[in-house]
């Protein structure tokens, strides 16, 4: 069991070429990110195939350094791409659909990679990487994501709590404006619950959220120092398509997947059937084993390297990666074709017992009993 070594999960640095390129070159230039970050990547996959490798768990983070550094460099580098950007803006060179495509582009770069790095990030033990994950939430004015992901997600994936659990026959759309309107909302009230058991108001100063607030804000005014209300509008333009992204594979992780209910609000602790593994070499080097995702739940405080896959009887695999998933989830009638059979198969192998799924794909069995 070798630990894999770092440099494949460089790719992702190669986005930064393709950002200055359509910064200098303006015109059609800013395809290059969504082209390598979506489709190259796919025929990747096709090309190299899946890799089912296990490395060590016990590997100590003393032998992680390059891994870990890839993470903590693209945090400067990501908001320097952003600001550059609305510098460039400012020039006059480009036209207005220059600026709109060259921020698509890098929306593309900071939801499809900076929102993955913060999810590592954010999950680590040190506080200083846990200030860099803030700093990449803060650039696409999505902070709530790490009260949302650590407090919610992982305690209540599969179950009517945890809002990016994706329903059967739910459609991305559907989906996406329904996290969007109840994420928030939902990473408050964790937050000041979890205020509230430490005999503290929910307005105290330690509540995370004033701390989100702040580098927002701190976000949007340089975005105005640099670019004015061009530049703000620009810097929301490039946020709300990461948000796109991230939502995106929060909606593939776990489409249709569902803890047990037990009874009387209680569920069944979090296995690794509980989400949707890809083994896919090429992608899981540019989303840095995010696909393996299956053990992200089952061990969150296994470092990206290190992370484990399964077998088809442990856990259900994604017929392709995350990019290509990714597509055919906004086609809402492409996506069922393709991932239905796959849930009704999931459910009969685990779950054979349960013949009425009804209220599972309704959303309508009983808050888990901590949440109410």
């Amino acid at each position: 069991m070798k630990t894999p070594s770092a440099l494949p999960f460089c790719m992702s640095l190669l986005l930064m070429p393709l950002a200055a390129l359509a910064m200098w070159r303006g015109g059609w230039w800013w395809v290059g990110l969504p082209v390598y970050s979506w489709y190259l990547v796919t025929g990747l996959d096709m090309l190299l195939g899946q890799n089912r490798d296990n490395p060590d768990p016990e590997t100590p983070d003393t032998a992680l350094f390059w891994h870990r550094a890839i993470t903590v460099i693209w945090v400067p580098l990501q908001i320097a791409v952003i600001f550059a950007a609305i510098a460039v803006a400012t020039s006059g060179r480009l036209s207005g659909w220059e600026l709109t495509g060259l921020f698509f582009g890098i929306g593309v770069l900071s939801g499809t990679i900076g929102m993955v790095y913060a999810h590592e990030l954010l999950h680590q033990k040190p506080a200083w990487e846990r200030a860099l994950g803030d700093l990449l939430l803060a650039s696409t004015l999505y902070s709530h994501f790490r009260t949302e992901h650590l407090l919610v997600h992982h305690s209540w994936v599969g179950t009517p709590r945890d809002a990016v659990s994706a329903r059967y026959n739910e459609g991305f759309h559907r989906f996406f404006w329904r996290v969007l309107t109840t994420g928030p909302r939902s990473a408050w009230r964790a937050e000041a619950a979890r205020q509230i058991r430490a005999g503290r108001s929910p307005w105290d100063r330690r509540n995370p959220f004033w701390r989100y607030a702040a580098l927002q804000g701190a976000m949007l005014a340089t975005a105005a120092l640099i670019g004015g209300w061009l530049g703000m509008a620009l810097f929301i333009w490039q946020a709300l398509v990461a948000i796109w992204q991230l939502e995106l594979t929060n909606y593939v992780e776990h489409y249709g997947l569902t803890r047990r209910h037990l009874g009387e609000g209680r569920y069944e602790p979090v296995r690794p059937h509980h989400s949707w593994n890809a083994d896919h070499r090429a992608s899981n080097w540019l989303l840095i084993n995010l696909q393996r995702h299956s053990d992200h739940h089952f061990r969150p405080d296994r470092r990206y390297p290190l992370l484990q896959t399964y077998t088809p009887d442990q856990a259900p695999a994604l017929p392709m990666g995350y990019p290509a998933m990714t597509f055919l989830a906004m086609i809402p009638p492409l996506w069922r074709r393709r991932m239905n059979p796959r849930v009704r198969t999931w459910r009969r192998q685990f779950y054979p017992d349960i013949t009425d799924w009804t209220p599972y794909n309704r959303g309508t069995l009983p808050l888990p009993k901590a949440a109410l």
